[in-house]
């Protein structure tokens, strides 16, 4: 959605559903909420994964949103989704009782490993060789069988990105030098099927031209693994990584190179390979914003502050990833007070929440042309890692309203 139809319809809403008339000082409920476009949503998924060839499919990571108004939404056009919990999987079911599921994370309880043989889950991830066996133990014990991929922190030298979960000391997946005993342990097993390996180094990947030299690695590498596990087909599972840029909103990863270098991989490096992607972020965080009110305007030590309504236990990402979050400001006229109304005009202003905390920031020293108590700020590329990771009870504060178009 254009940002003149995001402001358009969040005053249209605002407008709509303002739980008072601002004749009652008393009874004032003020703005807040996060805005999703479903249409939008659809469309964004439906064309990114329409370009990926034949060898590779598209599962949506939960973990960027799980709204359940969103995974109806999304459904449809991918394969599958990837869950990082028991509760994940759940989720994915209530939406669709079908849908395959892969389940993946640094630590699943003995519980969960169980519940999800039972659930008949896709494929398992596997992050250790102790969870191995524990998945081996489970089920010869429940009598399921399961497919896996191991999960390999490949020491390979990766290009910049915000997030790196390989390549260094990190808490996912094995050593390389792991998969001997791997294969070992898989040896005497009947239940439990070895097809491939999850990959997942890098995340927020914005070079797409750096991201598809990972790929060949990947490929490369998994198919030399092929003879010592028996396999006459690999699967790799490259994880998400697919970025979005906050800082140039005209300058996101470049999703159409991305996959005519995947078509050339294809025919170069891809015989016998299934390629495998779990995004998130990249396929909801277009499709949502967070619109806020703006309840106070002051200055303190010569800085202007703009304290909102809501805050970092809604919207934690800005905090999360400590950057300015792109935002637009939508004027509101109407002012019911008989005093003065607090405002700043061509300065630089931080927008904070209203949490007891100085971290509860979402954009520092930012310029504004014009902002006034009362107008609404639209935080834009909202619908990925907003309300999902945030604490949502921290100061007991209401919970925002979630409004779908």
């Amino acid at each position: 959605m254009r940002m003149e139809a995001w402001a358009h319809a969040a005053k249209e809403w605002a407008g709509a559903s303002r739980r008072h008339s601002r004749t009652s000082v008393e009874t004032s409920e003020p703005v807040c909420a996060f805005v999703y476009d479903l249409q939008g949503l659809r469309k964004h998924v439906s064309d990114t994964v329409g370009r990926l060839p034949a060898y590779c499919r598209m599962y949506y990571a939960m973990k960027a949103n799980s709204d359940a108004r969103l995974l109806t939404i999304i459904r449809p056009g991918v394969h599958g989704f990837e869950a990082a919990s028991i509760g994940e999987v759940r989720k994915a079911r209530e939406v669709d009782p079908d849908v395959p599921v892969i389940f993946g994370g640094p630590g699943k309880t003995d519980g969960e490993l169980q519940q999800a043989l039972l659930f008949g889950v896709e494929r398992i991830h596997v992050e250790s060789l102790h969870e191995l066996r524990r998945l081996c133990y489970f089920a010869d014990t429940l009598g399921l069988d399961v497919t896996i991929l191991l999960r390999v922190n490949l020491p390979i030298e990766l290009p910049q990105a915000t997030l790196q979960m390989g390549g260094r000391a990190t808490q996912f997946g094995m050593q390389e030098s792991e998969l001997h005993e791997a294969a070992a342990i898989l040896a005497g097993q009947n239940r439990v099927r070895m097809a491939g390996f999850h990959l997942h180094n890098i995340s927020n990947q914005l070079d797409a031209k750096a991201h598809l030299q990972l790929m060949e690695r990947y490929i490369t590498w998994s198919r030399q693994q092929r003879e010592q596990f028996g396999l006459s087909k690999v699967i790799v599972n490259a994880g998400g990584g697919i970025g979005v840029n906050y800082k140039q909103l005209d300058r996101q990863f470049d999703w159409y190179r991305f996959t005519e270098g995947l078509k050339r991989i294809g025919r170069e490096h891809a015989e016998g390979v299934q390629l495998d992607f779990e995004c998130g972020r990249y396929l909801t965080a277009f499709c949502g914003v967070y619109v806020t009110e703006v309840l106070d305007i002051k200055r303190n030590y010569n800085k202007a502050f703009a304290i909102l309504r809501g805050g970092t236990q809604h919207f934690r990402l800005p905090v999360s990833w400590k950057h300015n979050h792109p935002f637009e400001v939508v004027p509101v006229e109407s002012w019911p007070f008989p005093f003065p109304r607090p405002g700043i005009e061509h300065k630089k202003v931080t927008l904070v929440g209203q949490l007891c905390t100085p971290k509860d920031v979402f954009a520092t020293d930012e310029p504004v042309r014009r902002l006034q108590c009362g107008d609404l700020v639209l935080f834009v590329l909202a619908g990925a890692y907003g309300w999902t990771i945030s604490h949502h009870d921290f100061l007991s504060h209401p919970h925002p309203d979630m409004v779908y178009y």
